[in-house]
């Protein structure tokens, strides 16, 4: 008996198998045929991998995927449904996404639409029956590459246009995606974490006011904000320091966001050093952190493949524990390059990259991962109850 989800196996010839309409690209040439899923078109980005097993909604929406086509290395995509609980940003950054076996059937409570609809409704391209192994070892060996994926009910798919967009297509050097994510103008954000009893809290304790500088901010870091007690106001990403300061804040939050942390810190970079230098508290998460680096006079660099998925280790240098991280990032801060009075707070267990800083004798920090947990472990959430433990003690 043949297996529907058996992958279909890359074919330098360019043959293309029975049964297929869609063909993933890649800049190198490398060719894979699989099965349309979401809405015909093409996407075109750097193709990059997430071994997370739960949260393919909260993926799917994180604005940090600007600019990428996503592979889910686990293969039952779609068994929970979606859901606008959900949604990590109103409208997914990403530009499509790799499966390898058909998108199961929701079988969970809380689901309102299945994935398949749901991707037709947000218009992402998809492509299943990819050997998402042999794809994923491609790029751990290769290096990310830029693919073009094409998902069509017509007969020709011409691989040598799909290859010629692919590798006309820029990586994510050098590219400032911040702008393409952020808020257009400045906004309160007025809602909590979830529970089961009550869904989210409409109405979280406003103990302190900070100002979270939107780079792509995921909606669960702004809830994990306001469960601790803060009132949100969050401004886009070229605000000035000087605009900031006039909210007269009691912290600054930096947000998560894609592309080269290099590009968006052109602009942010002299911006978040006139805030260190105000003495407020600040706390950055993954770009906000490498940028805040850059502020402080570090470089950062792209990684080979990245960090993304929900089992990253990373050791807290200040207490000595190991915590199991969730993580989505391609660019990482050089650890030569800290500046004295920057110190590395936190590393991945991993390769010895670095994952977290502080500024001795200010309260200013910042981590490379997701203590959100959007999906992924929740170790990682006392950093959101330390960030308002230093606006306390600065008040």
């Amino acid at each position: 008996m043949s297996d529907s989800n058996a992958p279909i196996a890359p074919t330098p010839s360019g043959v293309r198998p029975p049964g297929t309409n869609a063909a993933l690209v890649l800049s190198d040439g490398t060719v894979f045929w699989g099965k349309g899923v979401g809405c015909q078109g093409i996407a075109i980005g750097e193709v990059c991998f997430n071994t997370s097993i739960t949260g393919y909604q909260e993926i799917l929406t994180d604005p940090s995927y600007a600019g990428q086509i996503i592979t889910f290395t686990f293969p039952h995509i779609g068994n929970v449904g979606t859901t606008d609980e959900d949604l990590e940003s109103n409208v997914p950054a990403a530009r499509g996404c790799i499966l390898r076996a058909d998108i199961t059937d929701p079988a969970n409570w809380r689901s309102t639409q299945h994935l398949q609809a749901w991707l037709e409704a947000k218009q992402l391209v998809g492509v299943s029956n990819i050997d998402t192994r042999q794809l994923t070892r491609h790029i751990r060996d290769k290096g990310a590459k830029v693919a073009a994926l094409l998902y069509t009910e017509q007969d020709d798919i011409d691989l040598q246009a799909l290859k010629l967009m692919a590798s006309s297509t820029p990586d994510l050097n050098g590219q400032d995606l911040a702008k393409e994510v952020t808020c257009k103008a400045p906004y309160e954000w007025t809602e909590g974490t979830w529970t089961i009893e009550k869904g989210y809290d409409k109405n979280p304790e406003k103990k302190f006011h900070v100002v979270a500088m939107d780079f792509g901010a995921k909606h669960n870091i702004l809830r994990c904000l306001a469960a601790t007690g803060c009132k949100v106001t969050v401004v886009p990403a070229s605000t000035s320091a000087e605009d900031v300061l006039a909210y007269n804040p009691d912290g600054v939050f930096l947000s998560n966001g894609p592309g080269d942390p290099a590009a968006t810190g052109e602009y942010a970079g002299p911006n978040i050093k006139k805030i260190v230098e105000s003495g407020l508290p600040v706390f950055g998460i993954c770009l906000g952190h490498q940028m805040l680096a850059i502020a402080l006079g570090a470089k950062t660099h792209k990684m080979d493949i990245g960090h993304r998925g929900g089992n990253q280790p990373v050791k807290d240098l200040t207490t000595g524990k190991v915590e199991i991280t969730s993580q989505n990032h391609g660019f990482v801060v050089d650890g030569d390059t800290l500046p004295d009075g920057v110190a590395l707070s936190h590393v991945s267990l991993f390769d010895g990259s670095v994952e977290g800083i502080k500024l001795e004798g200010k309260p200013v920090f910042s981590v490379q991962y997701h203590p959100e947990a959007s999906p992924g472990p929740q170790d990682s959430h006392y950093l959101f109850e330390r960030f308002v433990d230093l606006i306390a003690k600065s008040k």
